[in-house]
């Protein structure tokens, strides 16, 4: 099968998590192609140098400085809806130049063929779309309108062939919560071509290097600007005349990956797989956002477990500004491993 792989640019969490499903598909023996724009595109080329790539519509999104988000995201709509009536453009051009077999889009909303059925129309290919969110949480004096944003979100996963979710089917185990196990009071009709895949880590082979003790404390950053470069500058504060040795990772694949010296902190762009996995298992003490694909990244590495307890590195999530799902998964991570 020849197959299009597509990951939002959005932070990079969507691009990772794509790494061990493109991993997957080539030891089965297909051909994948790279597809998307900016720094998710630029991950899956380093990970994957001797794939075809296509560039497809990009995306260039900003938070507010502030800690609500809301009026930002408002903003965004008319942005949102060009952007995926362009992706969904430039995809046509792709499926007339390439015999596509599959296109799996993680979370971009135009990727979409079409013609849905492979009965009616064997020659188009499977549609794939990837998300942890069935429910979307919004902040507070907004959340009267969920249902009704599940249901447009529907409108929008119910185009493809099918909705992969990265997560454990079963509840009780789930890493995404409500995210990706909504209540049945905001999950829409049709769930019929749901499937629950797993958590999706791009640490999936590196679960057993050896940690690297060099930093008590590892920091890893991601998301967009400004808020990224936000707590960026409000860590290296906190830790300015720390005794303990700081990793700040940037989480920036574009700029030349040079290290920065600052007192006990060392500040790098960006970090291979094995190195990063290596420093977070000897960290004492470590800070991410709580992205999806931060807390499978730690799920895949045993890191989660010994959050709040004795003898383990401890995790601090820092929720991005006004983001209520980052909220929500901060909060439902910390209830989870607690009763661990």
């Amino acid at each position: 099968m020849k197959i299009l792989v597509a990951p939002l640019n959005w932070g990079l969490g969507h691009a990772s998590r794509c790494v061990p499903l493109v991993q997957r598909f080539l030891d089965e023996g297909n051909e994948v192609i790279l597809g998307g724009d900016g720094m998710s595109l630029t991950l899956l080329r380093r990970h994957f140098p001797k794939c075809r790539y296509v560039f497809l519509a990009p995306l260039n999104l900003r938070y507010g400085k502030g800690k609500r988000q809301v009026w930002a995201m408002i903003k965004a709509l008319p942005k949102l809806v060009a952007w995926a009536y362009k992706d969904h453009v430039m995809l046509q051009a792709v499926l007339r130049e390439e015999k596509i077999d599959m296109v799996v889009s993680d979370n971009r909303f135009g990727l979409y063929t079409s013609h849905q059925s492979q009965t009616t129309n064997p020659s188009s290919p499977i549609t794939v779309y990837i998300t942890h969110q069935l429910h979307i949480f919004l902040p507070k004096g907004w959340r009267w309108l969920e249902p009704l944003v599940a249901r447009l979100h529907a409108r929008i996963y119910t185009r493809y062939n099918k909705v992969w979710v990265p997560d454990y089917e079963e509840p009780e185990k789930s890493l995404s919560g409500e995210l990706g196990h909504p209540a049945i009071s905001h999950q829409p009709s049709a769930f019929s071509n749901i499937e629950y895949i797993g958590p999706l880590s791009r640490f999936a082979q590196s679960t057993n290097c050896k940690p690297q003790t060099t930093y008590g404390v590892v920091a890893v950053l991601s998301g967009l600007e400004p808020q990224r470069t936000m707590l960026e500058r409000e860590l290296v504060a906190r830790y300015r005349d720390s005794q303990e040795k700081v990793l700040i990772v940037q989480g920036l694949l574009n700029r030349p990956n040079t290290r920065i010296k600052r007192g006990a902190i060392t500040i790098v762009p960006y970090m291979g797989d094995e190195e990063l996995a290596a420093a977070l298992k000897g960290a004492k003490h470590i800070i991410f956002r709580s992205g999806y694909s931060t807390i499978m990244d730690l799920d895949a590495l045993s890191l989660l477990p010994s959050m709040g307890k004795s003898g383990g590195a401890s995790i601090e999530f820092i929720p991005t500004s006004g983001q209520p799902e980052q909220e929500y998964l901060a909060h439902f991570m910390a209830e989870k491993c607690q009763k661990s």
